[in-house]
């Protein structure tokens, strides 16, 4: 009796030329402090009910919101209205992604580095929270370093 022919492997998806290493927190300061002096993004701080949010809900709670957030507005290849998926206030989260350049894909691109038309990795979404907490902590313990 012969076999079925066993089918062909499936072909091994290109994996990204360079993959991503999340900066130190050095780094991060830094590349922090090079984004908020951007005219545009030096506008951004955390103030009345979004400051108080920061407040109430603690550093925990909004990492998790941040990570939620990003995983439905940002991550996926081609978010809805991208360019415009990002309210200006609302939600600390919100005011840090205009202030950190992680409010759509281009400026994701742009400021970070993390090429448009594909889902963000694992890391990179790690990332961008990171970014996002990192701005939120300094703007509650009084700014840049």
């Amino acid at each position: 009796m012969t076999s079925p022919r066993d089918p062909e492997p499936a072909p091994e998806s290109t994996p990204d030329p360079e993959p991503f290493t999340p900066p130190s927190p050095a780094a991060l300061d830094a590349r922090l402090d090079s984004i908020t002096r951007q005219p545009f993004r030096a506008k951004f701080h955390l103030r009345g009910r979004d400051r108080v949010t920061a407040e109430l809900k603690g550093p925990a709670t909004i990492r998790w919101h941040a990570y939620d957030l990003i995983a439905g507005r940002l991550a996926p290849a081609r978010p809805y209205k991208d360019g415009k998926q990002t309210p200006y206030r609302g939600h600390p989260v919100f005011v840090a992604q205009h202030a950190t350049g992680t409010c759509c894909r281009t400026c994701l691109l742009r400021n970070h580095g993390i090429p448009k038309g594909r889902d963000l990795t694992r890391a990179e979404h790690v990332y961008v929270v990171e970014v996002i907490c990192r701005w939120i902590e300094r703007e509650m313990t009084g700014g840049a370093r």
